[in-house]
């Protein structure tokens, strides 16, 4: 049976009765049961109340819950003990992190594969004049970047000139104009963030089912209550997964004006808009594609996993890593 994400939008309570997971609210005559052995993650979006007999039950299972916020932004994550864990990994990761060469090396990579796809989709969307060069230049600067700080300025330097040009594929109205989070400023920074944020869940999920610690990081710090692995990995598949489904969301007229809410000084998706654009990023990652390298169809899904694995090949010394550059 191929698992697959749960995504809990309904207020309800989740419990165990015996070896049986059950979703309930008041709109059901009686509990419903799920199929746990086919429960990849699940992703709560609803004021859900959560037993800890069913939270017992989803460690035994291996089943990492992650948790979003009225407004659709991610909250946290319950996530099980780690089980695939290696000693002489936890080592290596934590090698690369304290030593500065080490760490420069994989956090210009992250860099310049999320600089690489950023290019490929603008190259997509045929508004890459002058990104070429301009790419070309920053680059040269990421190769002597000597601090992390460093590095951070020049990706944020790409990521500007990307959404400038972004913008010019956009259809009026759904600009991004200025990149603002939290709270997003318009239509498209809320598109962008939500997205963004279930991306980051997806990968930590991904990171629980692998040997790497989630929490050494290389270019993001490591913080105290995040993932940060996970917002490394991000700059790779954000501009490669999660930018693409917004511009056809929009472009497409699939996701319109009335998908979204005034609220928190801010423009957010709506429960509506929510599920929709769920639905489309589901159906993404669902999709195969061939890899040039294993010469057998994966999973959009899947490319994450195995970039973690890449990873994991630097860090213990087999192969040098190289950051993904979307092909498909």
């Amino acid at each position: 049976m191929r698992k697959r994400s749960l995504t809990l939008f309904s207020d309800g309570n989740l419990l165990r009765r015996e070896n049986t997971l059950y979703f309930h609210n008041a709109k059901m005559e009686k509990p419903k049961p799920l199929a746990v052995e086919g429960i990849y993650d699940i992703y709560v979006y609803g004021h859900v109340n959560i037993s800890s007999q069913a939270l017992h039950y989803l460690a035994q299972k291996g089943i990492a819950v992650h948790f979003f916020n009225h407004y659709g932004h991610y909250d946290g994550s319950f996530y099980p003990r780690e089980k695939l864990h290696s000693g002489d990994l936890v080592i290596k990761q934590a090698e690369h992190y304290l030593s500065r060469e080490k760490r420069l090396k994989l956090a210009r990579l992250f860099v310049k594969g999320s600089a690489l796809n950023m290019e490929r989709n603008l190259k997509r969307w045929k508004v890459a004049d002058g990104f070429d060069e301009e790419l070309e230049e920053l680059l040269g600067e990421l190769g002597e970047a000597r601090k992390i700080t460093d590095v951070m300025n020049v990706e944020a330097r790409i990521r500007q000139g990307y959404y400038s040009r972004w913008d010019e594929h956009l259809p009026e109205g759904f600009r991004i104009v200025k990149r603002m989070r939290r709270p997003p400023g318009n239509e498209m920074n809320a598109l962008i963030s939500f997205l963004n944020s279930r991306l980051y869940a997806t990968i930590v999920s991904e990171l629980y089912n692998t040997q790497l610690v989630p929490t050494v990081s290389y270019l993001h710090e490591p913080g105290e209550r995040r993932f940060s692995l996970a917002l490394d990995l991000s700059e790779i598949f954000k501009p490669a997964i999660a930018d693409r489904i917004a511009t056809r969301l929009v472009k497409q007229g699939i996701i319109r004006k009335e998908h979204f809410r005034s609220e928190l000084n801010g423009v957010l998706l709506t429960k509506e808009g929510m599920k929709l654009v769920l639905e489309h990023y589901n159906r993404e990652l669902a999709k195969s594609v061939k890899h040039p390298g294993l010469k057998k169809n994966v999973t959009k899904q899947r490319l994450i996993r195995l970039e973690a694995y890449k990873l994991i090949k630097h860090l213990v010394g087999v192969r040098e890593y190289e950051p993904l550059v979307a092909w498909f």
